[in-house]
């Protein structure tokens, strides 16, 4: 029996030292945020009954640091800030459209794999109302095409809004009561 014990034993060492070791793991490629400025980083807008501002714009793409592959396409995010200007009419906004316009003048493509930069107002299927005053705070976060990033290709960012006015009015209704025995 102490035969086997030692055999064992003598079998454990070797197997720890010579075949149990782990293999190197793969090193993965180290991820890195590359942010691109946008200037001016905000903007005001103004389209008919609506204005606002655009603000904390910026451009990010991750890449493989050391190789500068693209990892994630380029996305531009952002705050905008909207409010119904007018003094007798509601607003109710459908949905943005933004474009990239190159220094001729014309659009320059997201990318064939890419979605529409599109913002979308409506809130679990009903489109976000301003009354007159009333403000509404969106996020961006929208595909951006490499082409822009390329020194002066980009000139400008069009952002084509989407809203219904309608009447908007405010009467006071008077009406006598009385409480019960008095």
């Amino acid at each position: 029996m102490w035969k086997w014990v030692g055999v064992m034993t003598v079998t454990a060492v070797v197997a720890m030292t010579l075949g149990c070791s782990q293999e190197p793991s793969a090193t993965r490629p180290v991820i890195e945020d590359k942010v691109y400025t946008v200037t001016p980083a905000s903007v005001q807008v103004k389209a008919g009954l609506v204005t606002g501002e655009v603000t904390e714009m910026k451009v990010t793409e991750r890449v493989e640091k050391g190789s500068g592959t693209v990892v994630a396409p380029a996305k531009l995010t952002g705050t905008l800030k909207l409010k119904n200007s007018s003094k007798d009419q509601a607003v109710r906004l459908i949905t943005g459209k933004l474009l990239y316009i190159d220094a001729q003048g014309q659009p320059i493509k997201v990318g064939e794999t890419r979605t529409e930069p599109t913002v979308k107002f409506s809130t679990y299927g009903t489109a976000e109302r301003l009354d007159p005053g009333q403000e509404a705070t969106q996020s961006l976060e929208v595909d951006f095409p490499a082409d822009a990033l390329k020194a002066k290709k980009l000139k400008e960012i069009r952002l084509e809004l989407a809203y219904i006015p309608s009447p908007y009015k405010e009467e006071t209704l008077n009406f006598t009561v009385v409480i019960g025995g008095q």
